[in-house]
């Protein structure tokens, strides 16, 4: 088992950052993929970023096109943490963050937005508004 808990939500302006933070406890959090989603009211959820485990060398990176450039997602296995640093906030970002983990490798950003996720956190609350 996998138990994740995101951090770091809140109100912000629009222009303004925020850190997320999704710290895992259990198993061996270097070998899972770890990603976020959000999941705006009276939306479907959506996927924002994900990064891979190092097994077969760097990590990689994905993001949903919107938030490349704005958004960045990182981690530190020593620390059992995932991180998504959030730039240049729009009221569109509003929504409620999830943190999530696979065992799987993603190895196409297509592959990271539909595979399964075994693991959810409970989801941290950013609301954009001035």
């Amino acid at each position: 088992q996998v138990q994740l808990v995101e951090s770091g939500g809140g109100l912000v302006q629009p222009g303004g950052s925020l850190r997320l933070s999704c710290e895992a406890s259990g198993r061996t959090f270097s070998s899972y993929t770890m990603a976020w989603f959000r999941q705006a009211p009276g939306k479907e959820r959506e996927f924002v970023a994900a990064i891979t485990w190092s097994g077969r060398g760097p990590h990689l990176s994905y993001y949903t096109d919107s938030m490349k450039g704005r958004f960045t997602i990182s981690r530190d296995n020593a620390k059992n943490t995932m991180y998504l640093q959030m730039n240049s906030l729009k009221p569109e970002d509003t929504a409620v963050y999830y943190c999530a983990a696979t065992a799987m490798f993603a190895t196409s950003q297509t592959m990271a937005v539909m595979m399964p996720h075994d693991y959810w956190g409970q989801g941290t609350q950013v609301t954009v508004s001035s």
